[in-house]
């Protein structure tokens, strides 16, 4: 078992073929993309030291993005549960509201310096295509977008603003017609061009060059959390617990890519599913799935009984996927991070009691995290602080929280 290097980001520590702790990850991919990941993974390692690529990239990351995004504590949660003190890193109060520009505009970025001209990507929940088409129409590209149709439905808002953002959508109606489906297609699409497009993996899933351009762009996040929590207790505290939602992974990792070595908690939150069903859930990391291959990558994911990937079921749209990255699979195996999983009606309880004592409305994704925090906190002592990422805004959540509250609402869309 290869264990986890300290000084050294997580990206960074996969071997020559691309697996992390040789056992997850790598590229399973078909003979046509071996050259032109090939030719990514050489481009990213070069520009990762160009002054001026990195230079664009700092200044969109400020002036663009808008980053450094908040720090702050969520006093009345904190006093409401008692116990641990809760503070949060506010990722949704980035352009886009969500952490996934990071990712997004990184990709646009070596597109552009690759001479691509169009970027492919996925979407579930609708954030990572609309910080792509956000980050194309910057970068003055064209995006192609797929995402399944139940998720173009459910998130009705973040799909009008793509198309509004001059993204091409792409809705896939086959499978289960959500996440995994559209990664799919967005692949296939890939492989049928590949000499004309970039491809741009909405999370830290699929071939290993993919998780690592998707964890080095998130980085970010940590890295600004570090400063910001030194600023505001001297030191990084011992006793200190992360806790993020797990979906495709992509939030989590780069919440939590400089603290590895603080040896502070990490708890990943992926999506337990409505209550009342056991196995209608999208947690592969917490329910001991086993290890299989999905997206050109081995990873834990979730099969039925003939080894073939299961369905998921979650009221998020974003973690709603079978698998859950390489790095995850890697840190479970490792026992460096906890993973849990909140139940649907676990989630929407923890996003009421935050919309109403913080007068923050998280999506359903960073919820679960929330309902963890929730959980836990009451049990805790005093001294003990509680860090959970706020990655995205529930304003294209709106529709399913009505539904599941049962408040009659306007549909617009």
């Amino acid at each position: 078992m290869i264990k986890i290097k300290k000084g050294i980001p997580l990206y960074d520590q996969c071997d020559e073929n691309g697996y992390w702790g040789k056992v997850f990850g790598s590229s399973y991919i078909p003979e046509t993309l071996f050259q032109p990941l090939e030719d990514l993974s050489n481009a990213f390692e070069k520009l990762r030291k160009n002054k001026k690529f990195l230079k664009e990239r700092d200044e969109m990351y400020a002036k663009f993005i808008g980053r450094p995004t908040p720090f702050l504590k969520l006093n009345n949660l904190s006093k409401h549960l008692g116990g641990a003190q809760i503070y949060a890193k506010h990722e949704a109060m980035a352009n886009s509201q969500s952490h996934k520009l990071n990712n997004a505009l990184l990709h646009c970025l070596i597109a552009k310096y690759t001479n691509k001209k169009v970027v492919v990507g996925d979407t579930g929940a609708g954030m990572a295509g609309s910080g792509l088409a956000m980050a194309a129409a910057a970068t003055g590209l064209k995006a192609i977008i797929f995402q399944g149709e139940k998720d173009y439905l459910r998130q009705a808002p973040n799909s009008m603003r793509m198309r509004l953002l001059g993204a091409e959508i792409h809705v896939v109606k086959s499978g289960s017609r959500q996440l995994v489906d559209a990664v799919s297609e967005s692949i296939r699409y890939f492989v049928a061009n590949c000499d004309k497009v970039h491809l741009a993996v909405g999370s830290s899933v699929g071939p290993s060059i993919y998780t690592r351009i998707c964890a080095y762009a998130q980085s970010v996040i940590s890295k600004e959390l570090k400063k910001q929590i030194q600023d505001e207790f001297g030191k990084i505290p011992k006793n200190l617990s992360l806790v993020a939602a797990v979906g495709g992974g992509s939030s989590s990792l780069g919440f939590w890519m400089h603290m590895i070595d603080s040896g502070c908690r990490l708890i990943g939150c992926e999506a337990g599913g409505p209550k009342k069903f056991k196995n209608k859930h999208a947690a592969p990391l917490t329910y001991g799935s086993k290890l299989g291959i999905l997206h050109g990558a081995a990873q834990y994911v979730m099969q039925d009984k003939n080894f073939q990937i299961a369905d998921t079921e979650s009221v998020s749209a974003g973690l709603d996927y079978p698998g859950c990255s390489a790095i995850h699979s890697w840190l479970k195996q490792q026992k460096r991070a906890t993973y849990v999983a909140p139940s649907d009606e676990e989630t929407l309880e923890a996003f009421k009691l935050c919309s109403r004592l913080e007068g923050i409305q998280a999506s359903l994704e960073p919820s679960h995290a929330l309902a963890h925090v929730c959980k836990i906190a009451p049990k805790m002592r005093r001294t003990d602080k509680i860090v959970t990422l706020i990655c995205g805004n529930a304003m294209k959540d709106f529709g399913i929280i009505a539904e599941k509250l049962g408040v009659k609402i306007w549909r617009i869309y």
